[in-house]
């Protein structure tokens, strides 16, 4: 694909139209700069974006959000529906890493207050949430447990006292996808998870102490609790290794099945079944439970998190609280009902690298936040900002209410390791007043942010086209890698 294949259709508006290949049933519409469009050029992302449009009963277009990148089968930062009555469903599209998301917390507990003790802040966290690969959480679970959690999500820690009534409504389906069923988890895929709830995990995912550095929107910074000068906490993690199991799972299980059902898909990484079908449900159900396993992962962290955020900071300040804002997932299908060219459908949303982004007046947009729209987190790649957007009316007629989901990559973590050596890169950032923490300094230097694109410039984008109102940007001071 080259530059020329694409068609300019606004400011930060292209698509690639259906004529580009025989066989596609829709256009591919993305949301980019001039400058992300050369990136996202340089790897297989587009052509990606293209194949996902032979997705059976697919819905409108696919689209590509400006944090794009190439994943397997379908690109990261792309968003596809198909139609629940006849249409089929993909692991590919959803992602390996199911429901890896962002929870935000905030607190009243200024940067000043908390200076003398940022680093043992940040230490006793460290010490409290298991990281890197295979890193254990809670206490080796029995499998009775495990399928509570699979099909509970955050329930389970709520039952567990490891969360309250008010963490559960500041998560995305309150923390729990209804549709799940542990007998469609494999036992490997289980035995993954029995010792990996309350952990952080590997690549890119990360624990975040930030300061909010400026307010766009003072209603929405309000209703979220977010004060100029005043410490946030951002965990990204999801479904550790029982998600990534799931996935491959059923990606090979699919794969399969094509000849079945008559599919021919451009990428076996796209292998997928009719919803409906036998096969597809197993899916749902079991991507279901793993998003489940997500949502209590980043709730069992947070509870730990609090704690330690409480016992640090009370040595400055009296009763320092840290509240929950919002927990959204990255990588998930989710059955919506949205209008297509003024026809209202059914449709399973595949988003890959992207989030919810519901305006005002939605139904699924949490009750605390009616007001002012669905919250839309994007964190940073550790040593930029990370942005709380909420989500606006052109979601719904452009990208089936969805946004983007962080700075997305320019650099493979192979490439990214010749870009900077890691002693490097701790001390480029610890001159920009950025403590960090990780458990690989391998790891640390492929998640340097030089291997990321402009997070500012992609929040723009969305910005622009409409699909999200700026409220906050966090600068980050302090940072655990997994």
């Amino acid at each position: 694909m080259n530059f020329n294949d694409l068609k300019k259709t606004g400011e930060v508006e292209w698509v690639i139209p259906s004529s580009y290949r025989t066989g596609m049933k829709g256009d591919v519409y993305i949301i980019a700069s001039h400058e992300i469009i050369q990136h996202s050029l340089a790897d297989l992302s587009l052509e990606q974006a293209v194949n996902a449009t032979f997705l059976p009963g697919l819905v409108g277009n696919v689209v590509v959000m400006p944090d794009v990148h190439q994943g397997y089968g379908f690109p990261i930062g792309g968003i596809a529906a198909t139609d629940t009555a006849g249409g089929a469903i993909s692991p590919g599209a959803i992602g390996y890493d199911i429901n890896c998301g962002v929870r935000l917390m905030a607190s009243h507990v200024t940067l000043q207050d908390a200076s003398v003790v940022l680093a043992d802040l940040l230490q006793c966290i460290y010490t409290a949430i298991p990281s890197g690969l295979g890193k254990g959480g809670l206490p080796r679970l029995s499998m009775k447990n495990l399928d509570a959690i699979l099909t509970q999500g955050s329930g389970w820690a709520l039952q567990n006292g490891y969360a309250d009534q008010v963490d559960l409504n500041c998560t995305e389906d309150n923390g729990c996808m209804k549709q799940a069923d542990p007998t469609y988890v494999s036992i490997r895929a289980k035995e993954r998870g029995l010792e990996q709830v309350g952990s952080l995990g590997a690549g890119n995912h990360f624990i975040e102490i930030s300061v909010v550095d400026k307010i766009f929107s003072l209603k929405a910074a309000e209703v979220m609790g977010l004060e100029e000068g005043c410490l946030c906490i951002m965990i990204h993690s999801g479904s550790r290794g029982l998600g990534h199991q799931v996935c491959a799972d059923y990606v090979q299980q699919l794969q399969n099945v094509q000849s079945k059902y008559g599919y021919t898909m451009p990428d076996r990484e796209l292998a997928c079944a009719p919803l409906h079908s036998k096969e597809g449900q197993a899916y749902l159900s079991a991507m279901n439970c793993a998003a489940n396993y997500a949502f209590c992962n980043r709730q069992v962290m947070a509870y730990r998190v609090q704690i330690a955020f409480e016992e640090v900071l009370k040595r400055r300040r009296k009763n320092p609280t840290l509240a929950m804002v919002y927990d959204l997932a990255h990588n998930i299908g989710k059955i919506e009902k949205h209008s297509v060219e003024n026809v209202a459908r059914e449709v399973c949303v595949h988003r890959k690298g992207a989030t919810r982004a519901f305006p005002v007046g939605s139904s699924l947009v949490p009750e605390q936040y009616h007001s002012i729209g669905h919250p839309v987190l994007i964190p940073g790649s550790m040593g930029t900002a990370s942005w709380v957007l909420v989500g606006r009316d052109n979601a719904m007629q452009i990208s089936f209410g969805s946004a983007c989901h962080g700075a997305g990559r320019v650099h493979s973590r192979k490439s990214a390791r010749k870009l900077m050596r890691s002693e490097q890169l701790i001390n480029e950032l610890k001159m920009q007043g950025i403590e960090v923490m990780a458990g690989s300094l391998s790891g640390l230097a492929e998640e340097t942010p030089q291997a990321y694109k402009d997070v500012d410039e992609v929040v723009g984008c969305v910005s622009k086209a409409g699909l999200v109102d700026k409220v906050a940007r966090l600068r980050p001071v302090a940072v655990i890698k997994g």
